[in-house]
C-alpha cells in the first residue's frame, strides 16, 4: 500500500469533491478515508488514499495542484510518512 494524504482548502464552491474524486477514480486511486468540513464559507477536505496503482506520484501531485487552481482551491498531496513527520509533536 502506498498511502498519501491529500488536503484541499479554499472557498466553498459546487463540485469540489466531485472533481477531486473523479480525478482519483480515473487514476485508479482508492480513497481509504475522507473528512470534509465547511466553516464560514471555507472548504476543508482531508483524504487518505492508496496510490499503489499510480506509477508517477510526482505527476499526480502536480496534476492535483493544477486541478486545484482550476477550481479555486489549493490541493496538496504528501506521502503519509512526510505528513506524519511534519505534524508530530
Amino acid at each position: 500500500m502506498k498511502k498519501f494524504i491529500i488536503t484541499v482548502v479554499g472557498h466553498d464552491a459546487v463540485g469540489i469533491i466531485a472533481r477531486v474524486c473523479t480525478y482519483l477514480a480515473e487514476h485508479q486511486v482508492n480513497i481509504l478515508d475522507i473528512s470534509q468540513t465547511i466553516v464560514d464559507g471555507y472548504f476543508n477536505m482531508m483524504m487518505i488514499i492508496d496510490a499503489v496503482k499510480v506509477t508517477d506520484v510526482t505527476q499526480m501531485s502536480e496534476e492535483l495542484a493544477k486541478l486545484g487552481e482550476e477550481i479555486g482551491v489549493v490541493i496538496h498531496c504528501q506521502h503519509e510518512d512526510i505528513f506524519n513527520m511534519m505534524h508530530r509533536i
